[in-house]
């Protein structure tokens, strides 16, 4: 099935998320099917994040946005851990820091892109500036609604640059989280994700919701395009997004780059290598943990 073209927004494509099912399912799947399937892809993302790592031409960045409680956090640890650390980072981007707050505001999101060979996670990313800072009424509308503009402009570089963007937001009820709020409290070894902004934010659900479909609808474009995922079934998101990423990876065209060493040369070098070894009488293997 194809859940690009199932949940991607088209560009100039109006939203509204009361009209999206967040317990979509996609497909006839059943969630053990899903399951084995969505380990496959985790697999398959392995093998070519070591075709992105070992070419270092192009690169990843994945951006995860959702409402509290929708899965962010089980994204990263489900579908990214199998993902050489080497060539992978998770960044969080919490309340800026006085100097991050002393420059513009995707000056903190710029300096953690990915560099060539690289995937990166922006776990809440610079969407930030256009949800939580409307929401809160961090700032007046004139400046907010400029930042659509300087977040498409800032992606088109990226996309030029060679880095591929794909952006999820992870869609849930209310019913749904509040069923995930009360886990966090019966659960003692979830009780540190409680939060007292969690209730307060949610009084806030509207608001948020028309934020997100406006930031949908005017920065998903086709060097950078958005997917809302139905997120009520965790076994179902993270399917959907490894096949997307999956997908994406693949039409990357990731190969391994040419040998940049003369290969007789160096297997000449070895089997010399090799025979003073046998004259020795010893091998690698006989040596002690000193030697």
């Amino acid at each position: 099935m194809n859940h690009r073209k199932q949940f991607v927004v088209e560009p100039g494509q109006k939203v509204r998320l009361a009209k999206i099912n967040p317990s979509d399912t996609g497909g006839p799947e059943s969630r053990e099917e899903a399951l084995a399937e969505t380990q496959r892809h985790v697999a398959r993302m392995d093998a070519l994040q070591y075709l992105l790592y070992a070419n270092a031409e192009q690169s990843l960045l994945v951006v995860l946005q959702a409402l509290d409680a929708a899965g962010k956090d089980g994204v990263v640890r489900h579908l990214f851990s199998g993902m050489n650390p080497q060539g992978t980072a998770v960044v969080g981007f919490r309340q800026p820091t006085p100097i991050e707050a002393a420059h513009d505001f995707l000056w903190r999101a710029h300096q953690r892109t990915p560099g060539k060979g690289e995937v990166v996670i922006f776990n809440r990313s610079h969407y930030e500036d256009v949800l939580v800072v409307r929401v809160h009424k961090l700032a007046p509308k004139s400046v907010w609604s400029k930042r659509y503009t300087m977040i498409n402009d800032f992606e088109r570089t990226l996309r030029q640059n060679g880095t591929r963007i794909l952006k999820f937001f992870l869609h849930i009820s209310p019913d749904e989280q509040l069923a995930r709020f009360k886990q966090r409290l019966e659960d003692p070894a979830r009780n540190w994700k409680i939060s007292e902004s969690d209730y307060s934010e949610r009084e806030l659900w509207s608001d948020y919701v028309d934020a997100y479909q406006d930031a949908l609808e005017q920065t998903s474009t086709k060097h950078a395009p958005w997917y809302v995922i139905p997120a009520n079934h965790k076994w179902f998101r993270n399917l959907a997004i490894s096949r997307i990423i999956v997908d994406t990876m693949e039409d990357m065209n990731l190969k391994l780059p040419p040998t940049r060493v003369d290969l007789a040369q160096i297997r000449a070098k070895y089997h010399a290598a090799e025979q003073e070894q046998g004259f020795r009488g010893t091998s690698p293997a006989d040596a002690g943990p000193g030697e």
